[in-house]
């Protein structure tokens, strides 16, 4: 089984900012490169790979609510992750409904 690579969920969590207007995310990923950290985001999902010598991170999740990942931000600092996304407006795509 030599050159296997081992595939591991990292510790994370999600919580609200302060004021309730984005979703904070922090993952632990010691050991990782922040060059190496590979996260992509969608509105309602997201994907992270990180490879640390025989060890990979991975995890993909769905969101508890609506963000808008084209504004999203992420830090790397000492293993740290933390991606900060703001909510989306939840009426934005609302449509209107006549009632008869």
């Amino acid at each position: 089984m030599k050159n296997e690579k081992l595939y591991v969920r990292p510790e994370f969590c999600l919580y609200n900012s302060d004021d309730d207007t984005q979703l904070v995310m922090e993952i632990h990923l010691p050991g990782v490169k922040k060059k190496d950290i590979d996260l992509h985001m969608n509105d309602d999902s997201f994907t992270l790979k990180a490879p640390r010598g025989d060890i990979e991170y991975r995890i993909s999740d769905v969101l508890c609510c609506a963000v808008n990942s084209k504004e999203s931000k992420a830090e790397y600092n000492d293993g740290l992750l933390i991606i900060k996304t703001p909510y989306k407006d939840r009426y934005e795509n609302a449509v209107k409904i006549k009632v008869a």
